[in-house]
């Protein structure tokens, strides 16, 4: 595995988190408080979504994850801020793959 596998997946992991934060917000500024409209944003955070699976899916195909694993870091894109706690983890184990390493296994 190249280190520009990881390092696609975690700029993606980064920018989709961040997404999917504005258009939590832009939905609750819509339903509750009547402003806005989200159809951009939903559709911005969805080809990004889209652009983050493909990566996850690379990334874990050539980690040789497990598919509960790789079900588990897709849905990190799919809540607010998981992201930011799934990515760090799994770039420790990713890194270690990249240098020869043995994976440190991920904590619940």
């Amino acid at each position: 595995m190249k280190q520009t596998v990881l390092t696609r997946y975690r700029v993606m992991a980064y920018i989709t988190a961040v997404w999917l934060l504005v258009f939590t917000g832009a939905i609750v500024l819509k339903y509750g408080f009547s402003t806005g409209d989200t159809m951009v944003i939903s559709q911005i955070h969805g080809v990004l979504f889209i652009i983050y699976v493909i990566f996850a899916f690379d990334l874990g195909s050539k980690a040789k994850w497990p598919f509960g694993k790789l079900l588990w870091v897709l849905a990190a894109g799919c809540i607010p801020v998981a992201s930011f706690f799934v990515e760090p983890k799994i770039t420790r184990e990713a890194q270690a793959l990249i240098t020869g390493g043995t994976p440190e296994p991920a904590k619940a």
